[in-house]
């Protein structure tokens, strides 16, 4: 029976992926040690990190004049670093609100300074992205969450910060890969790559040049960005086992097509599920439908007297795992990132026919 993980993190990754990273723990490029025995110096390690970053750049279309960084602490250091980088003494940030991830960031900044909400979808459970901003004529930046794991909303449509000096600034942890956009409208952009590039472990942060050392503050070495900039991601020894996953899963994204086809396989295998949960009387999506995420589909029951626990054990006989809702929300998850086939969204559908047929 084929199985398919529909986990929203750590989340599937390509069969060729997982091979390559089997054959490396064990013996990489033919040295007869296992990469996740290799120094970090190392010729081979140091060829995979330029190799990776090569591959962020061009698949992104980097602007020359945008830093890659390989980091650890996940996103959620990042809620603290971009603050601490980026935020003036007494200065204030616009953000965001549209779910827990947001929220959490939204706490570490003002650890560092002045937040103002700008926008927020809060009062309907996050079942939408917040269309009419209040930015504050200050502000240094404008942070958003660009999808949203929880609540399946997305941002289709970025915003635009007040002042012409400010940026954009972005938690891209479940959606970097999935689509084409346009980087230079961004200051910066961090992403964990356990969604929808890698596993567990490291942490992408794209940063602009000029906004690298601006020293606003006295920061820890290792919480500075232009530490890491500098030492291009080798201060200390980087999570290498990591990156050589992320670097197989962008070769696989590469090899079928890069962004642009595979931004269009990602709407499609959303749009089938979405047009599923919508003609079914039985369940239905909680999210507006001009805001609903590509990668991560939330739905319910209709009735609250059908049981969540008999769907879950029907999909997982039939080989369909994780499919869970987050508890803020209840219900079921799908979460479809770009290894997930169009195949295993097909099999979910065929699942909520079948048990549609038995309620």
């Amino acid at each position: 029976m084929k199985i398919f993980n529909f986990s929203a993190g750590p989340a599937c990754l390509p069969s060729d992926v997982l091979k390559a990273a089997s054959k490396a723990s064990l013996d990489y490029n033919n040295s007869g040690i296992s990469l996740m025995e290799m120094s970090h110096r190392s010729i081979d390690v140091m060829n995979l990190f330029d190799e990776a970053t090569k591959r962020v750049k061009e698949l992104l279309n980097l602007p020359s004049n945008y830093h890659p960084l390989w980091l650890q602490g996940g996103a959620s250091s990042q809620f603290s670093m971009v603050p601490l980088n980026l935020l003036p003494i007494d200065g204030v940030a616009d953000y965001i609100e549209t779910g827990s991830w947001s929220t959490k960031a939204i706490k570490e900044c003002r650890l560092v300074g002045d937040v103002n909400i700008s926008g927020t979808s809060k009062e309907t459970n996050f079942n939408h992205i917040p269309k009419n901003l209040s930015q504050n004529q200050n502000s240094s930046y404008l942070h958003i969450t660009s999808n949203n794991t929880i609540y399946g909303t997305q941002f289709q449509k970025f915003p635009i910060p007040l002042k012409t000096e400010s940026y954009l600034v972005a938690d891209m942890s479940s959606d970097i890969f999935s689509r084409k956009f346009d980087v230079s409208k961004f200051g910066l952009i961090y992403a964990g790559a356990q969604k929808n590039m890698g596993p567990a472990g490291v942490t992408l942060v794209i940063i602009r040049d000029d906004l690298v050392g601006l020293n606003h503050r006295k920061l820890h070495t290792m919480l500075n960005y232009e530490t890491h900039v500098e030492k291009k991601s080798m201060f200390n020894t980087p999570p290498v086992f990591s990156v050589f996953v992320v670097n197989e899963t962008l070769k696989w994204l590469e090899k079928n097509g890069g962004l642009m086809k595979i931004e269009k396989a990602n709407i499609q295998k959303a749009q089938k599920l979405y047009n599923e949960i919508d003609s079914n009387e039985h369940f239905y999506c909680p999210v507006e439908k001009e805001d609903r995420s590509y990668m991560n589909v939330p739905f319910v029951f209709s009735n609250s007297n059908n049981n969540d626990a008999d769907f879950l054990s029907f999909c997982d006989k039939r080989g369909l795992k994780t499919l869970k809702g987050h508890r803020s929300v209840g219900g079921f998850r799908a979460s479809i990132y770009n290894a997930m086939p169009e195949s295993g969204v097909d099999a979910l559908i065929d699942t909520i026919k079948e048990y549609s047929k038995k309620i």
